[in-house]
C-alpha cells in the first residue's frame, strides 16, 4: 500500500513557533479494509465492497437488531406491546402510523378481553442494502394458515438504526 505525507494540523502541540510540523503518514487508499461481514458475498459484481460489508456493528450485529425489530413491529400491531417501546427506533411518521394501528386493535378487542390463541410470528427476515448507511428489511410475517409480508427500510442516525419507513402487506 503505498502512503503519502501531508502536514498534521497547525492546532498540534508539535507544531509552534519554530517548531517543524510533524509529517502524519496517510494512506492513499481508505476504506480497503472493510471487515468481512460474512453471510454473502463481500464483494459486488463489479469488485467494490458490498454495501451490507460496510455497515457499523457488524452483520451479525444487524441481523440480531432486525430480527427484534421486526418482531416488536409484529407485537404493536398485534396489540401485545405497546408502540412507545419502539419510540427510540422510529421515524415519527412511522411512529404514529404503529399508534394509530395499536390504537385500532384495543378499540376492536379491549387487550383484558382478548383471548389469543394464535399470535403472529416473524418466519424470516431479510437484508438488503441499498444504500450506504441505509438497510431495507423484508420480512415475511405467519399467522396460523395466512401470511403478511411487511417492508421497512432503517436509516442510520446518530449511532442508530431508525425506521424511516413501515409498510404491510
Amino acid at each position: 500500500m503505498s502512503s503519502t505525507t501531508v502536514p498534521a494540523a497547525p492546532h498540534r502541540a508539535s507544531a509552534g513557533p519554530g517548531r517543524p510540523r510533524r509529517r502524519v503518514p496517510v494512506a492513499s487508499v481508505q476504506g480497503t479494509l472493510a471487515l468481512d461481514l460474512g453471510g454473502g458475498a463481500a464483494t459486488t459484481s463489479a469488485g467494490l465492497p458490498s454495501p451490507l460489508a460496510l455497515l457499523p456493528g457488524g452483520r451479525a450485529e444487524l441481523d440480531a437488531f432486525a430480527q427484534r425489530f421486526a418482531a416488536a413491529v409484529v407485537e404493536v400491531v398485534g396489540g401485545d406491546r405497546g408502540p412507545s417501546q419502539l419510540l427510540r427506533w422510529t421515524s415519527p411518521e412511522v411512529y404514529a402510523d404503529l399508534q394509530r394501528r395499536s390504537a385500532l386493535m384495543n378499540r376492536t378487542v379491549p387487550g383484558d378481553r382478548r383471548v389469543r390463541r394464535l399470535r403472529s410470528q416473524v418466519r424470516s427476515v431479510h437484508l438488503s442494502c441499498p444504500a450506504p448507511g441505509a438497510v431495507e428489511l423484508s420480512i415475511h410475517v405467519r399467522r396460523g394458515e395466512r401470511s403478511r409480508a411487511v417492508a421497512a427500510r432503517l436509516v442510520q442516525r446518530e449511532g442508530r438504526w431508525c425506521c424511516t419507513a413501515l409498510e404491510f402487506g
